[in-house]
């Protein structure tokens, strides 16, 4: 599985993303994560980016919403303990359907 966590420099919140995925993809040898730093506003609107962090899943972005911006901004997800700067590790493992080591 290939994921790509596309971010800005500027946006703390992609290095929580960034862990996050380094956990699962030391659970899993079939989760690979590559980085692409976005730094134009041009390749923004190219890559479709909706702010940093973003996580796409063989290409598309694992928690687009509807409507939603494309720009170089930070990234807003809803958890379940509400509005934060990064997925939680609940949400990453299961939009990439990886279950946690030792429950597979």
């Amino acid at each position: 599985m290939d994921i790509t966590l596309l971010y800005f420099d500027d946006c703390p919140n992609w290095k929580i993303a960034d862990q996050r995925l380094a956990t699962i993809a030391a659970d899993d040898a079939d989760v690979s994560v590559r980085h692409h730093r976005v730094e134009t506003l041009e390749e923004a609107e190219r890559l479709g980016f909706h702010g940093s962090p973003s996580i796409l899943v063989d290409g598309v972005d694992a928690f687009a919403e509807p409507g939603a911006g494309v720009g170089i901004s930070c990234r807003v997800y809803r958890t379940p303990d509400g509005l934060a700067g990064a997925p939680t590790l609940e949400q990453l493992r299961a939009a990439l359907g990886v279950a946690p080591k030792g429950k597979r």
